[in-house]
């Protein structure tokens, strides 16, 4: 068996403050990651700190782009145990797609259909929580989450374990 992080954040941006206004929910992103200390993250999100428009596939960094801007960024970080062949086949898909990232588009229409409860979807767009369950659901993971998918259900995963909630940017000091 092997571990993978779920790391759900709320960083108090607009957008997330507007994400959080209409679900409801404590956090408003979520991002994937193959290391206990989270030194690589993946998810769609912004491709610049100070523009929430222009996103895709992303590599986050605890003290770096948007984490580093937003430094009271809440997190809850949970681990879960997968196959041997799950984990290759996550890590595999998540190298395909960094590979590809280019042809990645940030759906931005889909995450504002959340908040309507609609779901819309393009080829080769995600939002994070779309993506996330996406490489989870290829790699053969059951997950049990809904359609239209919100951060806040990777809460509901069987077999999940926490790890850490706090500041992420308090994480690292956690771990040691």
């Amino acid at each position: 068996m092997k571990e993978i992080y779920i790391i759900l954040t709320y960083t108090g941006t607009i957008l997330s403050n507007i994400i959080k206004t209409y679900t409801k929910d404590e956090y408003s992103h979520v991002s994937i990651s193959l290391d206990k200390e989270l030194n690589k993250m993946y998810s769609f999100g912004r491709l610049k700190p100070y523009n929430a428009f222009i996103g895709g596939f992303v590599h986050e960094k605890i003290n770096e782009g948007i984490f580093k801007r937003f430094r009271n960024t809440k997190a809850m970080i949970y681990s879960l145990k997968v196959e041997e062949e799950q984990y290759r086949k996550i890590k595999d898909k998540i190298t395909e797609m960094e590979q590809e990232k280019e042809t990645y588009k940030f759906n931005i229409w889909g995450l504002f259909a959340v908040s309507i409860n609609k779901k819309i979807k393009a080829p080769r767009t995600f939002y994070c929580a779309e993506f996330v369950k996406y490489i989870l659901e290829e790699a053969g993971v059951e997950l049990e989450l809904p359609e239209i998918i919100r951060p806040q259900n990777f809460k509901d995963i069987p077999n999940k374990k926490i790890q850490y909630e706090g500041l992420l940017r308090d994480f690292k000091k956690e771990i040691k």
